[in-house]
């Protein structure tokens, strides 16, 4: 479940580090009982960033799919064969 947490409890940056690295998600900040920033520990956002480049290429092989743009595996393991010199 989202931690949300008032801007002014980051006065205590320790807690606020610790916070992150339990929850291993975002913490949603408020001011003025409005959202204002997002923040989270390097593993959160890294393993946010990986899935996020894996959704894109993922959406992209799809579209390839979509639009025709495909090889069979015999002709794609030959190429790299060719390419690679194996």
């Amino acid at each position: 479940m989202p931690q949300i947490v008032p801007i002014r409890d980051l006065k205590n940056t320790a807690n606020i580090s610790a916070l992150c690295h339990e929850s291993n998600e975002p913490i949603f900040i408020t001011k003025n009982g409005y959202g204002d920033m997002v923040i989270m520990s390097m593993e959160t956002f890294e393993r946010n960033s990986f899935f996020d480049r894996l959704y894109d290429n993922l959406n992209a092989a799809e579209q390839d799919v979509k639009e025709g743009r495909v090889t069979n595996v015999d002709d794609a393991v030959a190429e790299l064969k060719s390419k690679y010199g194996l």
